[in-house]
């Protein structure tokens, strides 16, 4: 495993790290603890020391479980979580510091910790970010001792700039992979000016670019890949990265050609990790055998720039006039 640094986090974290969302449930299965903390413990024993959670996984299950790992290992485990979604109805007016250190005090409670790596305002409407009450009141929390640094998970571009404008933002998590390329464009350079490290999520598009789906897959009623592709239940671009299913498949299937590899996961892990801006991808896991999957991507030789190209042409070809202007 190779580590990067967290941007002025000074956290060295693993350039494959994890995702725990699968943890909390919407993937068409439910975790027991002894499955989650099996998936944990590879994690780990692969060389990941960064968990990124969220209070709402499973209604805490993903930070309780997380929380009685971190009490068993003996290695140095960095954790995020994420608060915010908790609020019904979800709207900017509910981000006051009140109930944002609520949920710090919940999710301390869920992982049995007395402070928090980092926190991380969980996808709130675009109005938060012309809050500045908002970061000031995460600005005393981490004076308190209660969290070490602070940042926001974003669904666009543009919300993760307004973020980085506020001086002691640590970290954004975004939404990169093949099929979402305009972070690169404005966003990834002006983080590097503000040394805000990026985490990125959603690389492979829910499974579309492992490229094991086909036209007739089926996903189960709780799985966020069936009841959510037109953004019904949250934001339409978590699910499949917002490319319509269909248009994904024929964008994977030449894909496929350019790599000359039916399994495209690691592959499309290590073309992230290409941009050294990239503090860390964070997949996620429902077994402990895709960690290692995961992991692996770390060892991969570098893509050819035959290969990017060609990447990005079927982007521009198939999937950008789907997703470029809308996030």
């Amino acid at each position: 495993m190779k580590y990067r640094l967290l941007g002025k986090t000074n956290f060295k974290v693993s350039e494959v790290s994890l995702g725990t969302w699968q943890l909390g449930g919407r993937w068409g299965q439910d975790f027991d603890e002894n499955n989650a903390m099996k998936t944990l413990e590879k994690a780990v024993e692969k060389g990941i020391n960064f968990f990124d959670t969220a209070d709402i996984y499973g209604d805490g299950f993903s930070e309780k479980v997380i929380g009685k790992f971190l009490k068993k290992t003996k290695e140095k485990v960095y954790v995020a979580t994420k608060c915010g979604r908790k609020s019904n109805p979800h709207h900017a007016d509910a981000y006051h510091e009140k109930n944002i250190r609520r949920f710090i005090e919940e999710s301390l409670k869920n992982m049995q910790l007395e402070v928090l790596d980092l926190v991380q305002l969980h996808c709130p409407p675009t109005e938060v970010y012309y809050q500045p009450e908002v970061f000031e009141g995460l600005d005393k929390m981490v004076k308190e001792g209660k969290i070490r640094h602070y940042g926001v998970s974003v669904e666009k571009v543009e919300e993760g700039l307004k973020a980085i404008e506020f001086p002691n933002l640590a970290s954004v998590q975004i939404i990169y992979n093949m099929f979402r390329l305009r972070p690169r464009e404005l966003f990834f350079p002006r983080a590097k000016q503000k040394n805000v490290g990026i985490l990125v999520r959603v690389p492979l598009a829910s499974g579309l670019l492992t490229g094991k789906f086909q036209k007739d897959s089926k996903f189960l009623a709780n799985d966020h890949r069936h009841y959510n592709r037109e953004g019904q239940a949250f934001d339409r671009g978590e699910t499949f990265a917002g490319v319509p299913y269909e248009v994904g498949l024929q964008a994977v299937s030449w894909l496929k050609k350019i790599i000359g590899e039916q399994n495209l996961a690691p592959y499309a892990l290590k073309w992230v990790l290409s941009d050294a801006q990239v503090s860390c991808v964070i997949p996620g896991a429902s077994h402990a055998q895709q960690i290692a999957a995961n992991a692996a991507a770390t060892d991969l030789p570098e893509l050819t720039s035959r290969q990017m190209q060609k990447i990005e042409h079927v982007y521009n070809q198939y999937v950008k006039p789907y997703v470029h202007q809308l996030w």
